[in-house]
């Protein structure tokens, strides 16, 4: 039999062993998406179960970074696995399957990509980019992140069924 109570509390009850509590941090649900800075000063976002969706079409501006080489075959979020030579990216807010393009503010280079995961968690980034797109767009390996305009081109319907 299981009772928690709104303080986070969790209590076990056993038949001889009597009652055991177990105590943890339940954080309000406001605090989940603030940003906690890790030991390396990187502040990291916490995912949040299923973000609102923007399907507006409307261009964002922020910092692009490169998927790490660990995500390689992996599955994302759409249950595909991560291919380093593709044109996929990740995005926090645009919904699975969206086709954009990613023009880096630097150079001016642009490539166009689809959504299939989610991320990043890192402060003020909005897309994670496979190392192909990366490349096509003037990230050097060495740089990182670049600040990069992110355009829709299209954006799937809605479906009420399933998140998307």
């Amino acid at each position: 039999m299981h009772e928690r109570s709104a303080r986070g509390r969790l209590s076990l009850l056993g038949a001889a062993a009597g009652s055991v509590v177990l105590s943890f941090a339940v954080p309000p649900l406001a605090q989940a998406a603030e940003a906690q800075k890790s030991d390396t000063g990187v502040q990291r976002e916490v995912p949040v179960a299923n973000p609102p969706l923007d399907r507006s079409g409307r261009k964002r501006f922020g910092t692009a970074s490169v998927y790490h080489r660990m995500f390689n075959g992996r599955k994302m979020a759409d249950g595909t696995r991560m291919d380093p030579r593709d044109d996929n990216a990740a995005s926090k807010t645009l919904p699975l399957g969206t086709e954009a393009r990613v023009t880096n503010l630097k150079t001016g280079q642009s490539a166009t990509v689809t959504i299939q995961d989610r991320g990043p968690y890192v402060k003020g980034r909005i897309v994670d980019l496979s190392p192909a797109t990366a490349e096509k767009i003037g990230i050097t390996p060495k740089q990182g992140v670049t600040p990069v305009e992110v355009a829709p081109i299209t954006v799937p319907p809605r479906q009420d069924d399933a998140r998307n």
